[in-house]
């Protein structure tokens, strides 16, 4: 039995594919080498055909193998052949606690929303905490931050690991921070510097959403956020815990919690 897992999220539509076998009695769910991103430059339901129909096609899987479909994200509602849609924080819980069965905490990070999840053993979200859509807790605002450096978000990542400096960025709104963020280049602050205050601030951010929340056990980073190691770095300094799991792929994690969602439901 095959199921799909698609998030529409304001950049890119993620497309994770399930088939469930059956070993020594037990069923259990296996992903099939079937993820695709797209940029967010196409309409919201021509994305999502495109992104579906490219999985389809890296997994030798054509649409009538797939018994059900899930969809989650913000344009979740415009995946027209979806068969059902479910939150964030429901696909976001459901696939990490997959992923990591320990995980109590989800933190989930993407280019214009952040927010914490408290799940349970089953990784069903018990209750959560959003920026609503204030960019500051976001990966946007790194990102317009690293082009006022000049410097790729690759690079800007990579930058704010040479330091170990603290400098507090009071804004609390991308437009006046990046007028910070200009005052620390004309002061000579060097880059590195200047791309951890960045990223520390918006790990501060996204650590006083988790908290509202409450911070259980094993705390787990999805999200596209997560391949920022200077981001990951200061979210676990901010959280003040010893280890932030981190997914491979981390930004396909609420892709596959629909996935698994919509297997679950036909049973």
């Amino acid at each position: 039995m095959i199921t799909a897992g698609i998030d529409m999220g304001s950049r890119s539509v993620k497309v994770v594919l399930l088939e469930e076998l059956d070993l020594e009695g037990k069923p259990q769910l296996v992903v099939k080498k079937a993820h695709m991103m797209l940029p967010g430059d196409l309409d919201a339901d021509q994305a999502a055909e495109q992104a579906y129909d490219a999985a389809l096609q890296a997994a030798g899987v054509t649409r009538d193998q797939v018994k059900s479909v899930f969809a989650t994200g913000a344009g979740r509602s415009q995946v027209a052949f979806a068969n059902e849609g479910v939150t964030e924080m429901t696909a976001g819980a459901r696939g990490a606690v997959y992923m990591y069965p320990q995980a109590r905490t989800v933190v989930d990070v993407g280019a214009e929303e952040g927010r914490g999840i408290k799940t349970d053993s089953d990784g069903k979200a018990i209750d959560f905490a959003g920026n609503e859509k204030c960019a500051a807790g976001a990966g946007s605002f790194a990102e317009a931050m690293s082009r006022a450096l000049q410097l790729s978000l690759k690079e800007f990542g990579e930058a704010s690991l040479k330091s170990d400096k603290s400098i507090p960025m009071n804004a609390q709104c991308t437009v006046f921070a990046e007028s910070e963020v200009v005052s620390l280049i004309h002061s000579s602050t060097p880059k590195e510097d200047i791309a951890k205050a960045v990223l520390d601030a918006v790990a501060s951010r996204v650590c006083a959403m988790v908290r509202r929340v409450g911070i259980e056990g094993n705390v787990v980073l999805i999200g596209g956020m997560g391949h920022n190691p200077g981001f990951v770095a200061s979210l676990k300094n901010a959280m003040e815990v010893d280890e932030v799991l981190l997914p491979e792929l981390p930004e396909y994690a609420s892709a596959l919690g629909c996935a698994l969602i919509a297997a679950e439901r036909l049973h």
